[in-house]
């Protein structure tokens, strides 16, 4: 389940964000400090291109997504996702999660935010997500290298467009 983050969901949020495996992966790999953390939460109110929705797994917060750049005219989007990684792992339900997050987040994209694209964009050395994304339709449609904290990395943009069945 998908469900807007509430200020309770607030310290959750960053400190998932921070967890080593998702800052390894990530486009910005700092360590975000409680005062970043407060200036991105206050940036969210009433934002209508950015959305932030926390995902539940069996009514326990367990992720969070990001639909961001919300375009309602070109019924676009960017979008991203990381979890809470230590304690899926303790309950065995990383790799569920993994699979099940990224299905909602598309769902919810086409369906609830009425969009028809929804783009991202994903390191090459991620390759879980890479191989994900290609079997849930999405497509690497360019590349580019960027420097990202001294070291050159290739950031592939991904895209999925609504399909008659979504």
């Amino acid at each position: 389940m998908l469900r807007h983050v509430t200020e309770s969901d607030k310290e959750l949020v960053r400190v998932w964000r921070n967890h080593p495996e998702v800052r390894a992966v990530s486009l910005t790999r700092g360590e975000i400090s409680p005062e970043q953390h407060d200036a991105y939460w206050e940036s969210l109110r009433d934002n209508e291109t950015r959305k932030v929705f926390m995902y539940e797994k069996g009514g326990v917060p367990a992720g969070v997504v990001t639909f961001f750049d919300i375009d309602p005219d070109a019924k676009s989007a960017m979008w991203g996702f990381y979890l809470d990684n230590d304690g899926l792992t303790e309950r065995g339900e990383l790799l569920p999660a993994f699979i099940d997050i990224q299905r909602r987040a598309v769902r919810f994209a086409f369906g609830e935010l009425g969009l028809d694209e929804l783009n991202g964009e994903v390191i090459d050395a991620n390759a879980a997500v890479r191989r994900m994304n290609k079997r849930n339709g999405f497509e690497e449609i360019a590349a580019d290298e960027r420097d990202i904290d001294g070291e050159t990395v290739t950031v592939h943009t991904i895209r999925r467009r609504r399909q008659p069945n979504d």
